[in-house]
């Protein structure tokens, strides 16, 4: 008999024997360098029938059998070749809806495969972009990351890559909605990656807690942004909290909960306590003759303590290499320009460059220009607040020693104290 003409009940059945020896001999005897071009014949038009009939709309074709059909197809495309998956990757993308065991299988598939989808199918399911990204390559992941609409779920599983290139799509993706932890999660990469600043600068989700962290590793013109656009001033919060200002001073200012957040709230920058037990007149004063004599580590922490702020977040200000910090908290305490200067001079930076003002210095001075007074206070106590409060003991023991730290366990204020001050402790 030949296997040209057979019926459907003369199909072979993998490892089954057959009752007439000789059709099994009949079929068996075809020609080994045919087989292959049989195959591909039959196979590819299976192939593109099947793909059709998953294709048809609702009213020829219903969901049981849909999902029957996208079984076999499955099954068939595991041993396919990549052209033969390529097309019917192609020929589905266009769907309403793609069969989810369809959709899982060609979107880990090779990435020529892949994209297909990725790029053109519009209506996959989240679960399926969540498959992808879990379970396929960089290049998938890349894909993924340009794709058009990404939620948040899926933003968060590409940030997880740390990948450069990914979190650039990301970001770079205005149909894209990250989530916060993504974005913390950019944040976090941007340390190593300073180009990602720019980009993350411009995302909507954006909130001042990552801003300001990462202000600290930001260039120039990225710092000036977060200053312009994330210090607020505060006084919706001044006014609601008008009159617990005395209610805690009543109780002696006991309820440590109530007592952090008016600190940060309060109009007041310096500290008067500070001022009062100090060996310097005033802040100015000791910032004058720190331009004399330059700047101790114990003239440091006596400025830090005159402006309101603990010696940790004023180390990290004086350390800043590009100075717009140092703008930040002259302008909250209120200190005038010349004073500026002699903190610029007691650092030992630069004040001339040929007979002009050195363009370090001058960029600084715009930057305090620039700031209203509150609005630089904002800054000024979330960093003293959120930052320095956050190093507790069993923080500053993770960091020191290299110990690993779940970063889901730790609040906004602690891993933003972790990527703030993480290489000053250790260095």
């Amino acid at each position: 008999m030949n296997a040209a003409n057979m019926s459907d009940t003369d199909i072979p059945i993998d490892g089954s024997p057959y009752d007439d020896g000789a059709e099994t001999e009949d079929f068996a005897s075809l020609p080994l360098e045919l087989e292959p071009e049989v195959a591909s014949q039959a196979r590819q038009t299976l192939l593109k029938r099947l793909a059709d009939v998953v294709c048809l709309p609702e009213t020829r074709v219903n969901s049981f059998e849909r999902a029957v059909t996208a079984d076999l197809l499955v099954e068939m495309l595991r041993e396919a070749q990549t052209p033969e998956r390529r097309r019917v990757a192609k020929r589905i993308s266009g769907l309403s809806e793609v069969p989810n065991s369809l959709a899982q299988l060609l979107l880990v598939d090779d990435i020529e495969v892949a994209a297909l989808l990725i790029e053109n199918c519009e209506t996959l399911s989240e679960a399926d972009l969540y498959y992808c990204a879990r379970n396929a390559t960089l290049a998938h992941q890349q894909k993924l990351a340009a794709r058009k609409d990404i939620g948040p779920i899926l933003s968060e599983v590409l940030t997880e890559t740390a990948d450069v290139t990914v979190v650039e799509s990301l970001l770079k993706n205005p149909r894209a909605v990250l989530s916060q932890t993504a974005i913390e999660a950019a944040v976090a990469l941007s340390q190593k990656a300073p180009e990602l600043t720019g980009l993350i600068i411009r995302r909507p989700e954006l909130r001042p807690s990552s801003a300001y962290v990462m202000f600290w590793w930001a260039e120039a013109e990225v710092r000036r942004t977060i200053l312009s656009r994330f210090a607020v001033n505060r006084e919706i919060m001044q006014d609601a909290a008008s009159d617990v200002f005395s209610m805690a001073a009543q109780e002696g200012w006991q309820d440590p909960l109530s007592r952090k957040a008016l600190q940060f709230i309060e109009r007041r920058q310096r500290n008067r306590e500070a001022t009062n037990r100090s060996p310097y007149e005033s802040l100015e004063a000791a910032l004058s003759e720190a331009a004399t004599r330059g700047l101790t580590r114990q003239a440091a922490e006596e400025i830090s303590y005159l402006s309101g702020i603990k010696p940790s977040t004023g180390a990290k200000i004086l350390r800043d290499k590009g100075g717009e910090g140092l703008a930040v908290l002259c302008k909250a305490t209120g200190l005038k320009k010349a004073s500026l200067r002699n903190l610029w001079q007691a650092l030992r930076r630069p004040l001339e460059k040929e007979g002009d003002i050195h363009p370090d210095l001058a960029r600084v001075l715009l930057v305090y220009d620039l700031l209203a007074v509150d609005r630089a206070q904002t800054v000024l106590r979330y960093w003293n607040w959120a930052l320095s409060s956050a190093l507790t003991p069993v923080m500053l023991r993770a960091i020191s020693t290299g110990e690993g730290l779940d970063m889901e366990q730790l609040t906004v204020p602690e891993r933003a104290a972790l990527l703030a001050f993480a290489e000053d402790l250790k260095t």
